[in-house]
């Protein structure tokens, strides 16, 4: 196991802080209140040292309850919070009035995948907000599940050279159908090839088609492919607590993300992805 593991993808939402349009009428256990003091024993037992919180809801109650609960735990080292991208001016206002002075403030995130329109990122207010973070060097989380999010992921790309983005829970690869790789990886493949482009490895234990018996084997040909095409430079890890309890534990999530990592590289390697990688794309 490497000394050093950042956790670069947990949640930490409050129904008493913010409100979660997407927890409206949910059933499941996801339906609560979650504290980031509730993982602190898995997280020691899976060796996790650092921890990034992200975004929860599309509003800035969220992010500014993320920002208090990093200022008060110790191991929290950055905060993926939210802004409004269809309002350029007053993204730009809270940034520079606001945001840009809290040292946990590391990067942008949006609901992208419960908007209707898979387009979202490419409207001309959005475009211009996303203009604004690149020229912070603030990154943006692109939480996409179809392949046309990967799409225009793409276009943003092509106009927005300079915004580093990364791709949460790989943009849900299809290990469900167990399609290797598909348009998924036709699309990925091509994201790969632009260097502002990351691969995070997260969200896959929900991703498969049996919660409870998921395993190394399930997901190591997307890992692999993501680490092949993205390169050792490119890809880091996130648990996605709690949404990850759908699929098990917290360890259960971490245990085997690192036995499959370990299994397709080798140690300095291993560093990179569990580390390294996540430190320097979020400037932590």
């Amino acid at each position: 196991m490497p000394h050093k593991i950042i956790d670069t993808h947990i949640h930490n939402w409050n129904f008493d802080k913010a409100a979660y349009a997407w927890l409206d009428g949910n059933t499941s256990i996801l339906n609560r209140s979650y504290h980031i003091e509730e993982i602190e024993a898995e997280r020691l037992a899976a060796g996790i040292t650092e921890g990034i919180l992200v975004q929860s809801a599309n509003n800035t109650a969220d992010t500014d309850w993320m920002l208090e609960t990093a200022a008060n735990t110790e191991w929290i080292k950055g905060v993926v919070g939210w802004l409004p991208l269809m309002d350029p001016d007053t993204t730009h206002e809270l940034l520079t009035t606001k945001y840009l002075a809290n040292p946990y403030f590391k990067g942008i995130r949006h609901l992208i995948h419960d908007e209707p329109n898979a387009d979202w990122l490419l409207q001309p207010q959005v475009l211009e907000s996303l203009q604004v973070l690149a020229s912070h060097h603030l990154p943006y989380d692109i939480v996409g599940v179809l392949p046309q999010h990967i799409e225009t992921a793409l276009k943003v790309a092509e106009k927005i050279p300079s915004l580093q983005m990364v791709f949460d829970h790989l943009n849900q690869p299809p290990i469900k159908t167990k399609e290797q790789f598909g348009v998924w990886g036709a699309w990925m493949k091509e994201a790969a090839q632009q260097k502002n482009f990351h691969a995070k490895i997260s969200g896959l234990g929900t991703a498969t088609t049996d919660t409870a018996n998921w395993g190394v084997e399930q997901l190591l040909p997307y890992i692999a492919f993501a680490i092949e095409n993205f390169g050792e430079e490119r890809c880091f890890c996130g648990g996605d607590w709690p949404v990850s309890l759908l699929a098990g534990s917290y360890t259960k999530t971490w245990t085997t993300y690192q036995a499959a990592i370990q299994q397709l590289t080798v140690p300095s390697v291993q560093e990179k992805i569990f580390y390294t990688n996540a430190k320097q794309f979020y400037n932590l």
